[in-house]
């Protein structure tokens, strides 16, 4: 195992992953507040905990290192002076009307111990927690809602804030303001903790950029090709950044950019397709006809080359990956209300741990069974409540480390 972040496949066996282990955020959330926090139903947070560590356990038991968000945001933040930027940085992230109230806020999360406030700042605010006089209309119209500093329950997707591609990382911009302060705890974990990200780590894009992108879209499919959705929650121009910055300064030499549909159901590439082996891959089975792509590389003299690709998924991978065939194996296989009914539950969304081993949601039996005749080890995992989120196991983990093929 290489040291550091080391991510040049998405099949290669996985060394280190960066998980979230959901907590009172998730009991934030009523129906009143689904579109805000971007859910459409409630985890029983008990029974969502026991199946996290579930598939936490399954990982440890094949040789992952799991890695925890507030572990690693706490020891980013033992310095007080860096804490306390991060606070008023994340205040200032959390729509805060008034002056007073963001000034209480700060002093508030400043008198905890830094697991507390990290972990206080995930759960948000409620507004009986403080002593703060409405001074503001945009306070008193707003003072019915029961949060000044919104929870983040979206944090057990870990796939999202970030990514890690060959040696370095980005950072995203993510595209919902629900969501957006999720990559602030990876940037401080990036910036200031040496045992995540050690001295020299390069990094693609930040959470600076303005433009959204976000780590579902993000496919590492070899040690030269990134694959990257064009889709509801990543721009074009953000895409074209992450591109020149990667190709720019790394072995990469092309983007393929899949433009994908604009929707929830195809919410980020990895909706789409999953790899699960070296010629192997699920699939939605909406996307087996011809497919937009654009192509970006880089000249010697750095100059950026666009090109358009129609043609279906199975010729492009085959093509670009350098392969005799591709196997493309469809969610509910030919079964077209099993298919409807395993991609919500994401049964193409798969995290591969190893070549020909993927951790799958037990739920999606039928394509699991697909699966396991077609030669993967299937590990599967409970996920009656996880899978109340809309994400899968690929969508719940962000692989830090991963041995080359």
């Amino acid at each position: 195992m290489k040291p550091g972040i080391h991510n040049f496949s998405e099949i290669g066996k996985l060394n280190k992953v960066l998980l979230h282990r959901l907590g009172s955020e998730v009991e934030g959330l009523v129906p009143d507040n689904f579109e805000r926090l971007l859910f459409d139903d409630i985890p029983y947070l008990k029974v969502a905990q026991r199946e996290h560590d579930i598939f936490a356990d399954v990982l440890r038991e094949n040789g992952v290192e799991v890695v925890y968000y507030v572990d690693e945001t706490v020891k980013a933040l033992s310095d007080k002076e860096i804490r306390a930027r991060f606070v008023k940085e994340f205040v200032g992230e959390s729509n805060i009307y008034s002056e007073a109230v963001t000034e209480a806020l700060e002093e508030y999360l400043m008198s905890m111990t830094v697991r507390e406030m990290v972990e206080t700042c995930i759960a948000g605010v409620k507004k009986n927690a403080i002593d703060v006089k409405t001074s503001s209309l945009a306070e008193y119209i707003a003072s019915g809602y029961p949060y000044y500093m919104d929870p983040m329950p979206n944090l057990y997707f870990t796939r999202d804030p970030g990514a890690c591609v060959g040696n370095g990382i980005n950072i995203h911009h993510m595209s919902t303001v629900a969501r957006r302060r999720e990559s602030l705890l990876l940037k401080y974990m990036y910036m200031y903790n040496k045992d995540f990200a050690p001295e020299g780590t390069s990094q693609w894009y930040d959470y600076y950029d303005e433009e959204s992108v976000e780590g579902g879209d993000v496919l590492v499919l070899s040690n030269e090709i990134v694959a990257i959705g064009l889709s509801q929650r990543t721009t074009v121009a953000g895409i074209e950044r992450f591109a020149r910055n990667i190709l720019g300064n790394s072995g990469y030499k092309k983007i393929l950019v899949f433009d994908i549909p604009k929707s929830r159901a195809f919410m980020h590439l990895d909706t789409v397709f999953t790899m699960v082996d070296f010629d192997k891959f699920t699939i939605h089975p909406e996307i087996e006809g011809p497919l937009q792509l654009f192509e970006i590389t880089l000249d010697k003299d750095g100059e950026a080359h666009f090109a358009s690709i129609t043609d279906s998924l199975e010729n492009i991978l085959k093509i670009e990956l350098g392969l005799p065939a591709v196997d493309l194996i469809r969610c509910g296989g030919n079964d077209l209300q099993a298919a409807q009914r395993e991609q919500w539950n994401d049964g193409s969304n798969t995290l591969c741990i190893a070549p020909g081993t993927v951790v799958t949601y037990e739920r999606n039996y039928v394509t699991n069974d697909i699966l396991d005749h077609k030669g993967i080890r299937v590990l599967s995992i409970p996920s009656s409540e996880l899978s109340r989120g809309r994400g899968g196991p690929r969508c719940m983990s962000c692989p830090v480390n991963r041995d080359d093929l």
